[in-house]
């Protein structure tokens, strides 16, 4: 029996419509930044643990106005706690979306490849005799290699070849 984990029903004008509101995410996801890996690690980073204290040290810095030098500026910093909780809200969203679009292109990818592996088996019995048989070997190239538990043991391999299952048997 073929798998089937879903079955998508988005038309034409669904995706015109999701390209059209990526393309505003985008322009609008445009103002952020993109920091280079060598800059991430030199930052500061407030974690979930640093989080109350830094929400605590900019209340406290607010009714201790007289206290700040001038180079501190405390309204930038009362800004970027403020687009820091916005931005958050809508990055677990999309992490949720993102999960939901992984989530249903590994299913997708998984009947495609269970449908693949039943025709080729089907064509394995039928295609011999039919003139299936040279387009069925084509299709083989993607079992030729070995499985990756047969690497460890190559000195043993000899003489063995994988099939579409991914187990090895014996060639006399």
């Amino acid at each position: 029996m073929s798998q089937n984990l879903i079955s998508v029903s988005l038309t034409d004008a669904d995706y015109a419509d999701i390209d059209a509101a990526l393309t505003v995410l985008e322009s609008q996801f445009g103002k952020l930044i993109n920091l280079s890996v060598s800059e991430r690690r030199g930052l500061s980073k407030m974690g979930d643990k640093s989080e109350a204290f830094c929400r605590q040290a900019l209340r406290v810095l607010d009714q201790n106005r007289h206290v700040l030098p001038p180079t501190l500026d405390l309204a930038e910093a009362q800004r970027d706690l403020a687009h820091f909780d916005q931005l958050r809200d809508r990055a677990v969203r999309l992490q949720g979306l993102q999960g939901r679009m992984d989530d249903t292109l590994t299913a997708l990818g998984s009947d495609v490849m269970s449908a693949s592996l039943e025709g080729y088996a089907l064509l394995r019995v039928v295609g011999e005799g039919s003139g299936l048989e040279s387009l069925r070997q084509g299709m083989s190239a993607r079992f030729s290699r070995r499985p990756a538990g047969a690497r460890e043991g190559a000195a043993n391999t000899a003489g063995t070849t994988a099939t579409p299952a991914g187990t090895v048997k014996t060639v006399q």
